[in-house]
């Protein structure tokens, strides 16, 4: 935790957003543990923030004092190619092109453009009139923070494994937040079976209270379970909700710290050029999904040489869909799962609350699944 000063109006069309919840996301761990060579000191963490208007630029008209809005982690312009196509994670404004990545996010080091996070009192944000997302008063903040992140990044998941009537079946890998809220989302779309893989008690006993069948990943005849629960075929899709930091790779585990071990400009080359995830969660995947069937990754990685089976895919015919999550794109198709009857549970979804100074103590406690901690809300 730091004292920083309070961020200003830069350009026209910037918006400053007090902070009035923001989330701590299980991609913040990659910058805990895995991404740190590319983190400067003064860098300011988070991309899941909402919060009131408190100022605006001279060309803000969408927006004004006193609005809740909800900041998508995408900094994205909504005007460009790419945004009109509903790729605003592919924001051709905001293009970090000099580290070949796509549009900048919140938080997020120079990796993504470097731009001050949510972790934090105040927020400056870029393109007032097009990015912030308006949000009734009355609800608590937890009813639509979750629209910054978790709630467009799980729907996209669902979407992209093409899945939605009752005889399809999903397996979701991981049941943190997003692969949590994931199962919510299949099973709110019609989907008939949906099964989630952990190993975290806590986890697996939350999404079995909501109606989702729990399998344990250390299960030595999961894949085989699996297939007994989808017609003997596997499910029509899987869901990677776990990405880079998977258990059950402890060689690739061992390679994370060797990295970490580096000087931060060897480290972030060598990140750049190297398969440095650990591949578990992707390769079961690979395995458990049908002939035919579709993975969904919302999972990250960050490796450039990762082995992949390819001979198993292209055999399978596995379809391969990913990326990060285009959080307007999605919008309108979730604002009416936000009304009185919630739907997706979000207002009990958080299971810690805390201020931000505990952050040091949230980012522990959520990295070594510690306290049942599965998703924290920080409250400013």
């Amino acid at each position: 935790m730091d004292e920083v000063p309070d961020p200003a109006l830069k350009d026209p069309t910037d918006v400053i957003v007090r902070v009035t919840s923001t989330g701590l996301c299980g991609s913040d761990l990659h910058l805990y543990e895995v991404m740190g060579p590319f983190l400067d000191e003064g860098d300011i963490l988070g991309h899941e923030a909402m919060g009131v208007i408190e100022e605006v630029g001279a060309d803000v008209t969408a927006v004004k004092p006193g609005d809740r809005v909800v900041i998508p982690f995408n900094v994205s312009c909504n005007s460009c190619f790419m945004c009109d196509q509903g790729l605003q994670s592919q924001c051709e404004t905001t293009q970090v092109r000099e580290q070949g990545t796509g549009a900048a996010l919140f938080g997020y080091t120079k990796l993504y453009g470097q731009v001050p996070g949510g972790q934090a009192e105040y927020l400056r944000v870029p393109f007032g009139n097009t990015l912030p997302i308006r949000v009734p008063e009355g609800p608590p903040d937890d009813r639509f923070v979750y629209l910054s992140d978790v709630l467009p990044t799980s729907w996209q998941a669902v979407r992209y494994a093409g899945v939605s009537r009752e005889e399809d079946s999903l397996v979701v890998l991981g049941l943190g937040p997003i692969g949590d809220m994931s199962t919510r989302i299949a099973r709110q779309l019609g989907v008939g079976t949906v099964i989630g893989v952990d190993l975290v008690p806590a986890r697996m006993e939350r999404a079995r209270r909501r109606g989702t069948t729990v399998l344990d990943v250390r299960d030595t005849h999961l894949v085989d379970h699996i297939r007994d629960l989808t017609g003997g075929r596997g499910p029509n899709a899987v869901i990677d909700a776990v990405g880079m930091e998977a258990h059950g790779a402890p060689v690739a585990k061992l390679a994370h710290q060797a990295v970490g071990m580096l000087p931060d400009a060897i480290a972030a080359r060598f990140m750049k050029t190297a398969g440095v995830d650990r591949l578990h969660a992707l390769r079961l995947a690979i395995e458990i999904v049908r002939r035919g069937g579709t993975i969904s990754l919302s999972g990250v990685y960050g490796g450039m040489a990762d082995p992949l089976p390819m001979l198993t895919l292209f055999d399978k015919q596995v379809q391969l869909r990913m990326g990060q999550a285009n959080v307007w794109r999605w919008v309108e198709d979730l604002l009416p799962l936000l009304g009185d009857d919630d739907p997706l549970g979000t207002e009990d979804f958080a299971t810690h609350r805390l201020p931000l100074a505990e952050a040091p103590h949230a980012y522990e406690i959520f990295q070594q699944k510690k306290d049942d901690a599965v998703k924290v809300l920080f409250q400013p």
